[in-house]
């Protein structure tokens, strides 16, 4: 189950538009080439919504020594007109990622990009609603796949 929350500025408390998406056949996870298993999820929640100005995902652009990881892959599927802001809550040997501390953590959040600057990316996730770690509507993306995904085989 996968699902997508669209909101209008980086500083949205409330979504305008969210949506889940089933995908039955995904490939199995295979150490290094995660995007195999995500990027039909991804694909199949943004065809079901709006088209974005920009994608946020969980998880990597970018791994670091040119290597790219899911969010780079659905950049290059989306044309390279959207940019996608990797969001990871947990450190991945990539030189790339900024470090973004909120809410009071002393636990970054781990930001890559494609198509959008570094630096603006990281700002803009530090900007993101919510008085925790994890921004409110990333929270919310997260709780919608979970709570949709009971009973779905």
């Amino acid at each position: 189950m996968a699902a997508g929350v669209w909101f209008r500025g980086w500083a949205a408390a409330t979504a305008e538009h969210e949506t889940t998406a089933v995908v039955r056949e995904v490939a199995e996870y295979t150490p290094g080439e995660f995007y195999r298993r995500e990027l039909p999820c991804l694909r199949a929640v943004l065809a079901a919504g709006p088209r974005p100005d920009i994608v946020v995902v969980d998880g990597y652009v970018g791994l670091g020594d040119g290597r790219p990881g899911l969010g780079a892959y659905l950049f290059d599927a989306l044309g390279g007109e959207v940019p996608v802001v990797g969001v990871a809550k947990t450190r991945f040997a990539s030189g790339e990622a900024a470090a973004v501390c909120r809410g009071g953590s002393r636990s970054p959040l781990w930001v890559t990009t494609a198509g959008m600057d570094a630096t603006e990316a990281a700002e803009r996730v530090a900007a993101m609603a919510g008085p925790y770690r994890v921004p409110t509507l990333l929270k919310r993306a997260d709780r919608l796949a979970r709570t949709h995904s009971e009973g779905v085989v």
